[in-house]
């Protein structure tokens, strides 16, 4: 079993920044990709940024130069610093990771979600 624990969300007024952080815990001997997904209320769950074990980011346009997303892989830690944050960027912030388990001869690797933290910007 895996955990992923997502911390940092909260209330912000637009302008400001909030630091995401998603713990990994668990059954694992690495984790190769992870991610930042979010869903606003009535929308379904898009993509936010991603980053590989070799530190490779993606970025969707609409959080390109105002997000960065980073990782520790000693702590196995991930997080998303959100700058020029705007009404839009509301929604339940999701973290993704793609962990690895040797079974047998096997490289076996699974998918797995946090909870997701609340992220709301508002004056």
């Amino acid at each position: 079993q895996v955990q992923l624990v997502e911390s940092g969300g909260g209330l912000v007024q637009p302008g400001g920044s909030l630091r995401l952080a998603c713990a990994a815990s668990g059954r694992f001997v690495s984790i190769d990709d992870m991610g930042w997904f979010r869903q606003a209320p009535g929308k379904g769950r898009e993509l936010v940024a991603t980053i590989t074990i070799g530190g490779i980011t993606n970025y969707a346009d609409f959080v390109k130069g105002r997000f960065t997303i980073s990782r520790d892989n000693a702590k196995n830690t991930m997080f998303l610093q959100m700058d020029s944050l705007q009404p839009e960027d509301t929604a339940v912030y999701y973290c993704q990771a793609d962990t690895v388990r040797l079974v047998g001869w096997s490289r076996l690797k699974f998918n797995n979600w946090g909870q997701g933290t609340q992220v709301t910007v508002s004056s």
